[in-house]
C-alpha cells in the first residue's frame, strides 16, 4: 500500500478551510468565521492600545517589536574609503512571530 506524502506547496486558504471543516464536522462557513474572529482578536491585541502580544497556546507568540529612531551619522564607505553621511531613520514597529515548544517539536 502506498503512503501519501504531503504536497510540496503550502495549502491554500480554501484547502485549510476544507481540511479543518472535515476534521471538526463544522461547516466551511463556521470555520471561516472562527478564523475571522481569531484575526480580529490578534488585531485588537497588537494595535497601539492593546497588550502588544498575542499567544496562540502551544504554537506561537506574536509580538510587536519596537525599533528606536536613529540619528544621521557619518561613516566610511568600505569599498572606496570615502567619507559619507548615513541618513536618519525614524522609529518603527514590526511584527515578530516566535515559535513555541509544540511548534518547534513538529519540525
Amino acid at each position: 500500500m502506498a503512503t501519501s506524502r504531503p504536497d510540496k506547496k503550502p495549502p491554500t486558504k480554501t484547502a485549510i478551510l476544507n481540511g479543518i471543516a472535515k476534521e471538526t464536522d463544522l461547516s466551511r462557513k463556521q470555520v471561516a468565521s472562527v478564523l475571522e474572529s481569531l484575526e480580529g482578536m490578534i488585531a485588537k491585541e497588537l494595535r497601539p492600545r492593546g497588550a502588544g502580544s498575542f499567544n496562540l497556546p502551544g504554537l506561537l507568540k506574536i509580538k510587536v517589536g519596537k525599533k528606536p529612531a536613529k540619528r544621521a551619522r557619518k561613516g566610511v564607505n568600505p569599498f572606496t574609503g570615502e567619507e559619507m553621511t548615513f541618513k536618519a531613520k525614524p522609529a518603527s514597529k514590526s511584527v515578530r512571530v516566535l515559535p513555541l515548544k509544540k511548534l518547534k517539536s513538529m519540525v
